[in-house]
C-alpha cells in the first residue's frame, strides 16, 4: 500500500493524492491549481495520471482548489463515484457550475482582449462546461459524518468534522492491506478552534499514517476577537477618505464569516451610519442559501441564533447582488461602501472588475482576509507591489492594502501541532506527510513535530510516493 502526492505537494493549491491499495486505487480530491495564468492552465489541462485508472474519489470539502477539476476528471474517462458529505455535494453543485461559467466568461473576455491587442498570450478554452458538471454530479455520493461506508474492495471510509468550512471533513480510510489493517487519516483543510458558525475539528483515533495540511505551519493567527476591531478600523479609515473597502473573498465560508463579523459590528453601532455593504457574487448568494439548509453543521451558538429566528447573514444596509447590471453600478458608483466579491485569490470573477476600478486611487482599500497562493494577483497585492497586472495590463497600485489573516479558516501552527499530537495519542501513528503548504511553512512545522518526538515527518515533492 502506498500514497502518491500529485497536487498541493510543497504548495498550497490543487490538492490531489492517490492511495493505491492491493485491491483499489483511491483518489483523494481533484483540485484546481491556482497561480500564474499560463502555468495554471497547462497544469489543470493535463492530469498527472490516467482518470480511467482511478476506482473512486474521496472529497474532503467543496473549495475549488480541492474539487475544481472533478468535472474534467469525469470528462476524461473517470467513471467511478465521488464521495463527500451532504453539505459538500450541495455546495459543489453551485460552485462547480459557477467555475464552469467563469471559465467560459474569462476565456471570452481574455481572448477578445488578445484579438484587440490589449492583452498578451495564447487564446484559451474552458477546461469544462456546465454539462460536464451535471454529469459529474450524477456520480457524487453523500455520506454523513461518522457513518463508516465501504467505498471499494478492502476500503472503508468514515468522515469526521474538520471545522474548516460547511461540510468539511477529515477523511478516515480503513484499508485491508493483505490481511493487515491500515488506517490512513487525511486532515483535508483543518479548521480552527473556537471559531463562529461551525463546530471545532474532531480528533480521529487509531491512525497509522497522517496526511496533514500545513498552510500556516510557521505562524500563529491573531485571536478572532481582535479581527472585529481591525475590520472596524479599516472601514472607518477608508470611509473617512470617501473610499470603498473591496474584500476579495472565497464565496464559501469566508464571505459568510465576514458578513457575520459585519453584522456584529453593525449591531454594536460600530459601522459608519448608512454604510452600504454589498455581497457582489451570485455564487455567494447561492452558497449562503445552502448554509441555511445545513444547521446540522453549526455550533451551538449559531443554532441558538437560528432557533430565535435571527439570520446570521442579514442586517440593515446589506445587499446581495446577482445581476451584471447591479455589479457594474456598484463598481462605477462614487458612494463609500464595503464590497465583498469573489474569487478569493483575485484570479477570476467580478472581483477583478472591482479591483480595476479602485486600484489607481489612494482613497480606496483592498482588504485581504485569506491565503493567497504564489503568483496570483492576490499574492501580488499582499506583497504590496506598486504595479500589478489586471486583465493582462500592468496598472499602478495606489490604493491601500490591508491584510487580516486572523479571519483565516485554516488551523495555525499551534492548532496543527496540537492536532498531530492528539492523533498520535489516540493511535499507532508511524508516518506524517505534510501537504497543502509552501516549503518555508512545511520546514518549520516539520522541525516542530520532530522536536516533539515524531520520528518520520516528510513534505513529499510533486509525484513522490510514500509507503503506508
Amino acid at each position: 500500500m502506498e500514497i502518491q502526492f500529485f497536487g498541493a505537494a510543497q504548495t498550497v493549491t490543487g490538492s490531489m493524492h492517490v492511495v493505491r491499495t492491493p485491491e483499489a486505487t483511491v483518489l483523494l480530491e481533484c483540485g484546481l491549481y491556482q497561480g500564474r495564468r499560463g502555468d495554471a492552465y497547462q497544469k489543470n489541462k493535463n492530469l498527472p495520471f490516467r482518470p480511467r485508472d482511478i476506482d473512486v474519489c474521496v472529497l474532503s470539502h467543496a473549495h475549488i482548489d480541492h474539487s475544481g477539476l472533478l468535472p474534467m476528471l469525469h470528462k476524461n474517462g473517470f467513471t467511478g463515484e465521488v464521495f463527500c458529505t451532504p453539505a459538500t455535494r450541495d455546495l459543489c453543485a453551485a460552485m462547480l457550475e459557477d467555475a464552469a461559467m467563469i471559465q467560459a466568461q474569462d476565456a471570452r473576455y481574455l481572448n477578445r482582449k488578445i484579438e484587440e491587442g490589449e492583452a498578451f498570450g495564447e487564446p484559451i478554452e474552458p477546461l469544462y462546461d456546465v454539462d460536464d458538471v451535471v454529469k459529474l454530479l450524477e456520480h457524487m455520493v453523500p455520506i454523513p459524518y461518522h457513518r463508516k461506508t465501504k467505498i471499494a474492495p478492502g476500503v472503508e471510509l468514515t468522515y469526521l468534522d474538520a471545522g474548516h468550512v460547511l461540510g468539511s471533513a477529515i477523511v478516515v480510510l480503513d484499508v485491508d492491506d493483505v490481511g493487515a489493517h491500515r488506517r490512513v487519516v487525511f486532515s483535508g483543510d483543518l479548521g480552527r478552534r473556537n471559531m463562529p458558525i461551525l463546530r471545532d475539528p474532531e480528533i480521529p483515533s487509531g491512525a497509522h499514517f497522517l496526511i496533514m495540511e500545513s498552510t500556516y505551519g510557521d505562524r500563529e493567527h491573531d485571536p478572532i476577537e481582535r479581527m472585529d476591531d481591525a475590520l472596524a478600523e479599516v472601514i472607518e479609515r477608508t470611509h473617512g477618505r470617501g473610499g470603498k473597502v473591496v474584500i476579495p473573498s472565497f464565496a464559501l465560508e469566508r464571505a459568510q464569516e465576514i458578513v457575520f463579523a459585519l453584522k456584529r459590528l453593525q449591531t454594536a453601532g460600530r459601522l459608519p451610519a448608512n454604510l452600504r455593504v454589498y455581497v457582489d457574487s451570485p455564487l455567494t448568494v447561492r452558497l449562503t442559501d445552502v448554509f441555511r439548509m445545513h444547521p446540522d453543521c453549526y455550533d451551538a451558538e449559531m443554532r441558538e441564533m437560528l432557533r430565535q429566528g435571527e439570520s446570521p447573514f442579514d442586517f440593515p444596509g446589506l445587499t446581495y447582488t446577482s445581476s451584471v447590471e447591479e455589479s457594474k453600478a456598484i463598481s462605477t458608483s462614487d458612494e463609500p461602501a464595503v464590497i465583498i466579491s469573489a474569487s478569493g485569490m483575485c484570479e477570476s470573477g467580478r472581483i477583478i472588475h472591482h479591483l480595476k476600478s479602485i486600484i489607481e486611487s489612494k482613497k480606496h482599500t483592498v482588504l485581504i482576509v485569506g491565503w493567497q497562493a504564489q503568483h496570483t494577483l492576490g499574492r501580488r497585492l499582499v506583497e504590496k507591489r506598486l504595479r500589478v497586472p489586471i486583465f493582462g495590463v500592468e496598472r499602478d497600485r495606489l490604493c491601500e492594502v490591508v491584510v487580516l489573516n486572523g479571519f483565516s479558516a485554516h488551523a495555525d501552527r499551534s492548532d496543527l501541532i496540537d492536532f498531530a499530537e492528539a492523533v498520535r495519542e489516540r493511535g499507532s501513528l508511524r508516518r506524517v506527510a505534510l501537504v497543502h503548504g509552501e516549503p518555508v511553512s512545511q520546514r518549520a512545522l516539520q522541525a516542530d513535530l520532530e522536536a516533539r518526538g515524531f520520528t518520520e515527518v516528510k513534505a513529499p515533492a510533486p509525484g513522490e510516493t510514500m509507503p503506508v
